[in-house]
């Protein structure tokens, strides 16, 4: 019987199976950010425990509230950034040179084909976009997979979304996903990695694979998972490509991206796995998608909201803040400006993101329009600042959860595309992009 792809993953690492089913992992990478990580600091410290498996296996960012915006937020700043210098974590991202945990750590390549990666942040199941096996944890899991190397987990299910046809014009990964969360539901997935495979997930970038990840654990997925291919491998040429032979490792090289192709291809599922599921969705047919209500299934297409109205724009996220985004969304402002009635925010996922469009002329774009461009930060996506809502205000936000409250006490989110933020922006009301 064959295997899918999390199960070789759970195989390949196996440490320990202390009781029943749990797994204990070995793990690649341990991601840390100033919000989750500083409970664990703390918390190994005062058990006289402040010591790290790896320092080249752990890496952490400032991002969340980047830059700090009180004394608090100074404090969980200081404490990851005091850690790191003292055990050595070279690759810690300070502000400056920072960016969005799920961003930054792949744009710098972290993330490889056959990984284990844990971190205090639910949605680090965007990294298994490159055929990783990648889950949020919390406090406890963290502090020993930080201590220790390992996590423990039961070993998933998986859920097989087919995902056939071709995206019409000004239909994206966003509204894809959130077509497969309102098919599923928000309990559809749980305990469950969710295996996207189909032609319409191969034609996809990396960009809008980690798109797709992210969004899993609205679902109730512990890890989203794309199969490893020439685009995975395109994506991490710049970080694998080396001169001599091949060594084993974390540090593998390859000389030909065709001998990584071919090594990559021992993390894809076999033809024979076992799924607990299969699911079939034709994304021809799809068109602009947004949600409505407090759940992420909650799901309608834009033209039946048209007309709805928002009181501010919001692009940026884990979800929807790379440079892609920002080009699809650059595309449909240029020389236009937005609508009186409302502000609109942007928010490049990285500092690199943000060069990158900054060369680009799409910041320009953005500015000429009307919208206020931010530093890269998470803040706005939990109502923590930069773009945090006021009761009864209305969002039309690129972000990844519109639960009550979400980005502020209060507000309401719709969740969409880059393109119908972009479109709302200009409209002052919910508008299709297409429009």
């Amino acid at each position: 019987m064959g295997k899918t792809l999390a199960e070789k993953v759970f195989d390949a690492h196996l440490a320990d199976r202390p009781f029943g089913e749990t797994w204990v992992l070995r793990l690649d990478r341990v991601f840390c950010h100033e919000i989750t990580t500083p409970i664990a600091i703390n918390d190994l410290v005062s058990k006289k425990l402040d010591q790290v498996f790896d320092a080249s296996k752990i890496k952490a960012v400032i991002d969340h509230v980047s830059p700090a915006k009180d004394s608090k937020t100074a404090e969980q700043g200081k404490i990851l950034r005091d850690w790191a210098k003292r055990h050595g974590i070279k690759d810690f991202f300070d502000i400056g040179r920072n960016g969005v945990c799920h961003a930054i750590f792949p744009e710098k390549g972290f993330v490889r084909p056959g990984y284990t990666v844990i971190m205090g942040d639910s949605h680090t199941c965007t990294h298994g976009a490159f055929g990783a096996f990648a889950a949020g944890v919390g406090t406890t899991d963290l502090e020993v997979g930080i201590l220790k190397g390992v996590a423990a987990f039961k070993r998933p299910d998986t859920l097989r979304i087919n995902l056939t046809g071709a995206l019409k014009k000004g239909v994206f990964a966003k509204d894809v996903i959130l077509a497969v969360i309102a098919k599923i539901g928000v309990a559809g997935a749980t305990d469950k990695a969710v295996e996207f495979r189909g032609p319409a997930a191969g034609a996809m970038s990396m960009e809008s694979r980690m798109t797709m990840c992210n969004m899993a654990v609205e679902a109730g997925a512990t890890c989203g998972i794309c199969m490893p291919d020439r685009t995975t491998v395109d994506y991490l040429w710049p970080f694998i490509e080396g001169k001599g032979a091949c060594c084993t490792g974390e540090d593998k090289t390859y000389k030909t991206p065709a001998e990584a192709l071919a090594d990559f291809a021992r993390w894809r599922s076999d033809d024979d796995a076992v799924y607990t599921d299969t699911i079939d969705m034709d994304c021809s047919n799809l068109e602009p998608l947004a949600t409505v209500g407090y759940k992420p299934d909650q799901v309608a297409p834009v033209r039946e909201l048209r007309g709805t109205a928002v009181d501010q724009v919001y692009i940026g996220s884990c979800t929807n803040g790379r440079i892609e985004d920002l080009r699809e969304a650059a595309a449909i402002l240029k020389g236009r400006k937005i609508a009186p009635t409302l502000r609109a925010i942007v928010s490049p996922a990285t500092a690199a993101v943000y060069a990158q469009a900054l060369k680009e002329g799409l910041l320009s774009i953005f500015l000429e329009a009307g919208f206020c461009v931010t530093n890269p930060t998470c803040g706005a996506c939990l109502g923590m600042s930069n773009g945090v809502l006021a009761g009864g205000e209305v969002c039309a936000s690129t972000t990844n959860r519109n639960f009550y409250g979400r980005m502020g006490k209060g507000g309401m989110v719709h969740l969409m595309s880059p393109a119908s933020a972009a479109a709302t922006a200009l409209a002052g009301a919910i508008a299709n992009p297409e429009e």
